[in-house]
């Protein structure tokens, strides 16, 4: 397989047949390039506006989006596409290189807060991690309806396998939405505030957009049910929707009824550490706990004989994520309870 090395400017999405391309970035630092590998597969029946685009590493330090994504560059065939497929196993290639959850080698920007106004336009917001965000914006936005942006814990959260997205006011979208969240298999389905400026999903919602993030594994690894969610629920994406022929099944939770709704939207659902410290889990997650309940513990190594600081549930609900690492920072949502609905 050969890449083609492109501008964003120069990239076909519209020709039938298959690209792969590396999308070049000016480097902020050296006298060169970044590469991000792009592929587009292009199918008789697609059409201008709609399309599938899958993503991986938006964090740096996620790995189940690349692997998976890196997968169906193999098996998806171009003469099963119908529409659009566009394929972009590393997004934030800055990130990535590092294995960091920002932009840590280069502006040290977040991707995933860096969809503002002005971003990759500005001479502030002109850096690497923006100017992907304007890249996205402007070149994927457009050949897209449906946008899959695979996560994980990375190296700061446990998380329980989840797909997610936001609390959609319109009743048509919201269902579509769900409906494609549920493909994924996971043992739960997330819906969590919109709150936060600057994220990538926020964006391709607020354009109505079908959108799906999700939360598949932790600790910098590599989770083997993490890849198959993401595998399946990207594939179940692009064949319901018309991108991919074929058929396709439910699998896991989603198959055998036992897939369950959690909420993170209440403030309360989040407990964040009042000091820096060292954090001692009491329960795992997924497992149910009640307000006030101590799901773990927080340790002052400076204060070698004061009591640990008990970490309380602050809702009814799931365990949905914990710290990973023991030392956490003050300020750091520590533990996540969800509401089940």
């Amino acid at each position: 397989m050969t890449r083609q090395i492109e501008a964003p400017s120069q990239l076909d999405m519209e020709s039938p047949g298959r690209r792969d391309y590396w999308v070049t970035f000016e480097h902020d630092s050296l006298w060169g390039n970044h590469h991000m590998p792009l592929t587009v597969i292009v199918g008789p029946e697609a059409e201008p506006g709609r399309g599938l685009l899958a993503s991986g590493a938006n964090h740096g330090c996620e790995y189940e989006g690349p692997v998976a994504i890196k997968h169906l560059l193999r098996r998806i065939r171009v003469e099963d596409v119908r529409g659009r497929i566009i394929l972009i196993p590393v997004l934030n290639v800055s990130a990535f290189r590092t294995g960091t959850r920002d932009s840590t080698g280069d502006d040290g920007v977040n991707l995933n807060r860096a969809f503002v106004d002005g971003a990759g336009v500005t001479p502030a917001l002109s850096g690497i991690t923006h100017r992907i965000a304007a890249f996205v914006r402007e070149h994927i936005w457009p050949n897209v309806h449906i946008v899959t942006d695979i996560h994980s814990g990375g190296q700061s959260l446990r998380f329980v396998r989840c797909s997610s997205h936001h609390k959609i006011e319109d009743p048509a979208q919201a269902e579509l939405v769900d409906e494609t969240a549920r493909w994924f298999g996971t043992p739960f389905v997330m819906i969590y505030q919109d709150g936060t400026p600057g994220l990538m999903v926020s964006e391709a919602e607020k354009l109505g957009k079908i959108t799906i993030g999700t939360e598949l594994g932790w600790g910098e690894a590599v989770h083997r049910d993490g890849v198959q969610y993401a595998t399946h629920g990207i594939l179940a994406a692009a064949i319901n929707h018309d991108q991919l022929s074929g058929s396709i099944e439910p699998i896991a939770h989603h198959a055998d009824g036992t897939q369950r709704h959690i909420e993170i939207i209440d403030p309360a659902c989040y407990v964040s550490a009042p000091w820096p410290g060292h954090y001692e889990p009491a329960v795992d997650c997924g497992q149910t706990v009640r307000k006030g309940d101590a799901v773990g513990m927080l340790h002052d190594f400076n204060r070698i004989d004061d009591d640990p600081w008990p970490v309380r549930a602050g809702v009814d609900g799931i365990v949905v994520s914990q710290a990973w690492a023991a030392r956490v920072s003050a300020g750091m949502h520590i533990v996540v309870v969800g509401n089940e609905i």
